[in-house]
């Protein structure tokens, strides 16, 4: 049966000529919002992930018994390892939850993991969102949407909300119709509980001697859940009681290449049909009900804490021209952030809390 999977190799990555400049591009268009946004809250924000609705640690439990090609990486024998979970919404600023509403981010740090790292340490980042695929094909065309995206920064918080409910009407208008618009739902996503959504790595990662993609599906919470939001923290105060009652469940789950032109690593925009490849469960990620408000005492950790694609096993390496950049930008607007606000870098070594 894998016989039917593309295996990995140096060669399935086209790397341009031009992407270090390109990512050098994406740096400054990035540190510009990024200054406007510190003008304005008197802090340095995440450039992108800015508003957190959950800091939290739970266990990525890897099945027993997988298949070869499913053994794989991190996943190669049943085990248990500690994970942080942050869950918040995209854009790089603090914004009302009842007057814009866009994608949300689950990002999972992997701890204690064993192999050789992209970084030095012991640790696996997926960073993961509710769109199944990435805004831009490729690194080059990343930089007209995030200069788009930026332009929008000191716009008055009414334009946003004007945006983001027209596009979210629009999208809707869409989906009832079978179709969706990627594009829409960056600004007007539907408003969900975060904890009922799927999430998706987007772009291709190296899954061992295989190529896939990552998502993470709630299996503790009816799917799509809509939610009436009273305040500007909305879901923060929809997520962190959810957590403190009950925690969470998901299924990790993978989605195999079988063809390279049908499934590309290089176009990030691409559709991985599921019915060429349905996403098949590796592990479950367990949150045990906890006081998860990245406010109160976690937020120590939330300052600290770093999610990149460079913070990998090499059996994972995040794959594509987009992921490539990623792994750049990460690390240098990671480190000006925490440089800005005074704060230590450096990776975790165990899911205990950091002081306030």
């Amino acid at each position: 049966m894998f016989d039917r999977y593309v295996r990995y190799s140096d060669d399935v990555e086209k790397i341009g000529d031009d992407e270090v400049e390109t990512a050098e591009k994406i740096i400054k268009v990035m540190s510009k919002g990024g200054e406007i946004v510190e003008k304005r809250e008197d802090h340095a924000l995440r450039t992108s992930h800015a508003k957190a609705h959950a800091l939290a640690t739970g266990e990525l439990r890897v099945s027993d018994g997988l298949p070869e090609e499913l053994r794989q990486g991190l996943f190669a024998k049943a085990n248990t390892y500690p994970v942080i979970i942050r869950m918040a919404h995209v854009p790089g600023e603090f914004l009302d939850d009842r007057r814009v509403s866009t994608p949300r981010g689950f990002a999972m740090k992997v701890l204690e993991v064993e192999g050789p790292t992209l970084h030095g340490d012991q640790t696996q980042d997926w960073v993961l969102d509710t769109g199944e695929t990435f805004i831009a094909r490729s690194a080059k065309t990343f930089v007209a949407e995030i200069t788009q995206t930026e332009m929008a920064t000191p716009m008055p918080e009414g334009v946003k909300q004007a945006v983001s409910t027209t596009s979210r009407v629009t999208n809707a208008a869409l989906n009832a119709i079978g179709l969706n618009s990627d594009v829409l739902d960056f600004y007007g996503h539907p408003k969900l509980n975060p904890l009922t959504e799927t999430y998706f790595s987007q772009t291709p990662l190296r899954f061992g001697d295989y190529i896939a993609k990552l998502r993470v599906r709630p299996v503790s919470f009816d799917p799509d859940q809509q939610i009436d939001i009273q305040s500007e923290n909305g879901l923060r105060e929809t997520v962190a009681p959810e957590l403190r009652a009950r925690g969470a469940e998901y299924a990790v789950e993978v989605q195999l290449c079988t063809d390279l032109d049908k499934m590309p690593v290089e176009n990030a925009t691409a559709h991985w049909s599921q019915e060429e490849s349905p996403y098949r469960e590796v592990a479950r990620l367990v949150i045990k009900p906890q006081d998860a408000d990245p406010t109160g005492p976690h937020r120590g950790d939330e300052e600290r804490l770093s999610f990149s694609p460079a913070h990998s096993l090499e059996a994972h390496r995040p794959l594509g021209s987009v992921n490539r950049a990623r792994m750049r930008v990460y690390k240098v607007m990671a480190d000006k952030r925490r440089q800005a606000n005074n704060v230590p870098t450096g990776e975790p070594t165990n899911a205990e809390p950091v002081p306030a």
